[in-house]
């Protein structure tokens, strides 16, 4: 017989277990190709009580990513601190990492992913998007050793997230752009975004 009562530490603990497998399946096959039944069939719950927990598919997507933000910045703070590495090497197998999330187990959104999710999101969900975006990407820096000024938040935004939409997109949504080329190309966009930060990091040094 199902279990009809939960206690409030059991929910969140369901709760957290929903937004993991989320990351998860993600990170794996796309968001797009990610279901609520997968989700909560994998969790051991059902249709009806996982609608407890999230009004849609979007909310759960933007509270997984919400919680993968944490892990992200400590994955980069583990390469920062690794002594193995250059501070270039680390940045770099940072960026490598979050442009084949696929294969490190970061769930990355692609162009039309992006384009779905922000048509369902209400203002006050959009800009508190933004908000935490913005703060991901800052602590980024801090971890970098760059200063975490907005102008250079919004251009590391910028520069990573293209990096990361140029080589999900090709060939199914720049089909004008060379396949065979896109590991190359990702490559080249890594170096120049690391070499655009050591100018940052060089910049506040002097």
């Amino acid at each position: 017989m199902p279990k009809v009562a939960y206690s409030e530490e059991e929910r969140e603990q369901i709760r957290g277990r929903l937004m993991t497998t989320a990351l998860e399946l993600m990170a794996k096959q796309g968001i797009q190709h990610t279901t609520v039944e997968q989700v909560y069939t994998a969790v051991g719950i059902s249709r009806t009580f996982f609608y407890s927990f999230f009004a849609s598919k979007e909310d759960l997507i933007v509270e997984a990513l919400y919680l993968q933000q944490s892990r992200v910045v400590a994955y980069a703070r583990r390469l920062m601190e690794d002594p193995a590495l250059s501070w270039r090497e680390g940045v770099r197998q940072f960026l490598h990492a979050c442009c084949y999330g696929e294969r490190s187990g970061i769930a990355v959104m692609n162009m039309e992913e992006q384009k779905q999710l922000f048509r369902r999101m209400s203002p006050e969900s959009y800009q508190t998007f933004r908000e935490k975006q913005a703060l991901l990407f800052g602590r980024l820096l801090e971890c970098f050793g760059v200063p975490a000024d907005a102008a250079n938040i919004q251009l590391f935004t910028n520069l990573s997230l293209a990096a990361i939409i140029i080589r999900r997109a090709i060939p199914e949504s720049l089909p004008m752009l060379v396949p065979e080329a896109v590991d190359r190309t990702v490559e080249v966009q890594i170096n120049a975004i690391v070499d655009c930060l050591a100018d940052m990091r060089r910049e506040t040094s002097q």
